[in-house]
């Protein structure tokens, strides 16, 4: 009788034994949070994203995930807040929101976005910029000195800048509009002369419908935080642009089943209306 109540605690000890070794396998995430939900070291290069770029298109707009979340997952961020009410930007940990009255308003952990990019900020590269004239000037400079065309980057830029564009787009009521339409309506800043900072992201051709494909998606702060927004254009002279290669982990946050990302159209090919919105 011994021996078998051995033999069977030893077939449970085994059985046991597997599903640990399983879990670590399929759910890798389990072990690389740390105490308290603070993220631990192996996960700093995730890029943490809420939705899709294709779904904010299609005017799905209402926040599913708090601040609070999104803060666990990155110091550094870029995107909107519940109801498209203006640009979200997080810098060195710092989450903010600018309205159409131009102000950056400290966003509370309990406020909600439908669509953010987070990561936290580790710079890999420095790329040199004497001189960015504008925009376009800025896109070449940076694309010429990435390593590769294939990963996503976490961009940060901190100076005087002669001149910054931005915009902000205001607050939607339903029957939601598209993101096309939504931005007719946006708010636009000049600065001259700020210190302030720039982050945001570039990302590659394959991220259609997720990200912005093959090019940059940036927003700014001044240096006091008291204003930015979505960049549209700007020059600088004697700056440098730090550079974070954020791979090998990509995590998205779907919206819920009940919601609208459930009923829209994401098959379309919309490139042409984000052209539209992120250029504009």
């Amino acid at each position: 009788m011994e021996s078998h109540t051995t033999q069977i605690l030893s077939i449970a000890t085994i059985i046991v034994l597997i599903g640990i070794i399983f879990s670590l396998v399929l759910f890798p995430q389990v072990i690389c949070e740390g105490k308290n939900g603070e993220e631990a070291s192996d996960t700093r290069d995730t890029l943490y994203q809420v939705s899709t770029i294709n779904a904010l298109l299609q005017s799905v707009y209402d926040g599913i995930v708090p601040i609070g979340e999104v803060r666990k997952h990155g110091d550094t961020a870029i995107g909107t807040t519940d109801g498209l009410d203006g640009e979200l930007i997080g810098v060195d940990g710092a989450y903010y929101v600018i309205r159409t009255d131009g102000v950056a308003y400290p966003l509370a952990d309990t406020a909600t976005t439908p669509f953010v990019s987070a990561t936290f900020f580790d710079s890999d590269i420095t790329i040199p910029a004497d001189t960015i004239a504008n925009i376009s000037r800025f896109e070449d400079q940076l694309e010429a000195g990435l390593p590769s065309a294939n990963v996503v980057y976490a961009i940060r830029i901190d100076g005087t800048f002669d001149y910054v564009e931005t915009r902000s787009v205001p607050k939607q009521s339903r029957p939601y509009p598209k993101l096309a339409e939504a931005v007719k309506e946006q708010t636009e800043f000049e600065f001259h002369n700020t210190t302030g900072t720039i982050v945001g992201f570039w990302s590659p051709e394959f991220v259609s419908g997720l990200n912005v494909p093959g090019g940059y998606h940036i927003h700014f702060i001044t240096d006091d935080r008291r204003a930015g927004g979505h960049v549209l254009d700007f020059s600088m002279t004697g700056g440098e642009i730090e550079v974070d290669i954020t791979p090998p982990d990509l995590y998205i946050v779907l919206p819920p089943t009940e919601g609208d990302f459930y009923q829209v159209n994401l098959t379309e090919d919309l490139s042409s209306a984000l052209a539209s919105v992120e250029k504009n």
